[in-house]
Parts: structure tokens; C-alpha cells; sequence
């Protein structure tokens, strides 16, 4: 069950628990958990199937929200495709925790990223098109992700992710990553420019190179 105080900050909590409610999907009915952060009330969620809090290595996956993959269907990025295939595994596991972030566009926002998809469509990489508008390659933080896990009463993952950041981040705030589980989609003919940048200019753990190249079904 959430508590309400987090082990992984000692001093005052920056997320809190507002509600949570039963959430049927294709994949399983799922708990779904509203957070919220005190300072600047930016709101994010989690899903959990099953008993997390038990102590044992919870599969898991931190997902930043991606509007044109997730909702619009978007073959630009890989975002929607591992969102589905996390909680696939989830549901087949028939335990685990999602925690959804509303990060649009690595933390540049939705119109930013409209912005660099523009860029891109001119030529730029993903990282390219962000300096261009003066902002950095990923501007994501990860210090709420900590705290929601904690108020879930989870402390040990199984992360279902190629983001070595991301490991970094968790273990940093209290956060023990048990395994890393590769969560790789096969590439289309668009998305395969942005799935080599993340391997070459941004470390993600993508296995296959050769199955980066443009012209990848």
C-alpha cells in the first residue's frame, strides 16, 4: 500500500499522493496513483499491478510523457511502442509499477518539440536540433521519480529501460536497480535517424547497430 512519507529524501517531501483509482486497459486492470509536485504542481502518474511494496524487485519502467508517440501514433520515436510493450510486461508478469512523467520532449516541452521536429525535418539530429534552439539534449530530472517510487513503498527495480541515465539517477536518490531490462523496438524507416542519435550522442544501449540503418523495415 503508498504511504505517505518517502525514505528517499529525509527532509521535506516534494511529491505527495492525491488519489488513486482501478484503471481497466487492454493489458490488465491497473491501479492508477495521481502525484503531484509541492513546488511547482506539475502532475504525474503510476500504474501498479500486484503487491509492489512487498520488498522484492519490482519490474518497472519511468516513462516520460511523449505526446505525438503516445497518443497521436507518432513513428518519429520509439515512445509509444515501448510504452505498450511495458505494460504488456507488466500485465504478463502480473506485477509491476509504470510511473508515467510529464516530461514532454526529453523536459523541452510540446511546442519546443514541434519546434525541433522541424529542424530535424531539415536535417538535424535530435541532439542538433535542440541546441539550435538553445536548449540541451535532455533536460529531464529524475528526483520526483525517486519519491514516487518511495510513497509506492518501492525501493528495488527491475528497469525496464536502455537510458543508463536513468540508473544513474535512481541509484543516486535510494533507489536500488536489481537488472536492467532492455526494452528495444525494431526500427522503421522513421525513426531510425533518432534511434541511431540516442546509441551515438546520447549512450542508450542499443544493441544491433546494423539494425539502425535508414533503411530498416
Amino acid at each position: 500500500m503508498p504511504t505517505n512519507t518517502s525514505p528517499v529524501d529525509e527532509g521535506q517531501p516534494a511529491v505527495r499522493l492525491v488519489a488513486s483509482c482501478r484503471l481497466p486497459t487492454p493489458w490488465a486492470v491497473f491501479e492508477l496513483h495521481g502525484f503531484e509536485e509541492i513546488a511547482s504542481g506539475r502532475e504525474h502518474v503510476a500504474l501498479t499491478l500486484g503487491e509492489v511494496s512487498d520488498g522484492a524487485p519490482v519490474l518497472a519502467r519511468m516513462h516520460s510523457e511523449c505526446l505525438t508517440g503516445d497518443a497521436l501514433y507518432s513513428l518519429r520515436c520509439d515512445c509509444g511502442a515501448q510504452l505498450e510493450a511495458a505494460l504488456a510486461a507488466i500485465a504478463a508478469e502480473g506485477r509491476g509499477v509504470l510511473l508515467y512523467l510529464r516530461q514532454e520532449g526529453r523536459g523541452i516541452g510540446l511546442l519546443n518539440k514541434i519546434r525541433a521536429y522541424r529542424l530535424q525535418d531539415a536535417g538535424a539530429d535530435t541532439v542538433e536540433a535542440n541546441h539550435q534552439l538553445g536548449l540541451a539534449a535532455d533536460l529531464r530530472t529524475y528526483e520526483a521519480a525517486a519519491e514516487m517510487f518511495a510513497l509506492l513503498g518501492v525501493s528495488r527495480l527491475r528497469l525496464m529501460t536502455n537510458n543508463p541515465r536513468k540508473i544513474r539517477a535512481l541509484e543516486e536518490r535510494g533507489i536500488e536497480i536489481a537488472e536492467r531490462m532492455p526494452l528495444q523496438i525494431q526500427p522503421n524507416p522513421h525513426n531510425a535517424g533518432y534511434l541511431r542519435t540516442k546509441a551515438t550522442r546520447l549512450g542508450h544501449l542499443l544493441t544491433a547497430a546494423g539494425s539502425l540503418d535508414e533503411s530498416a523495415p
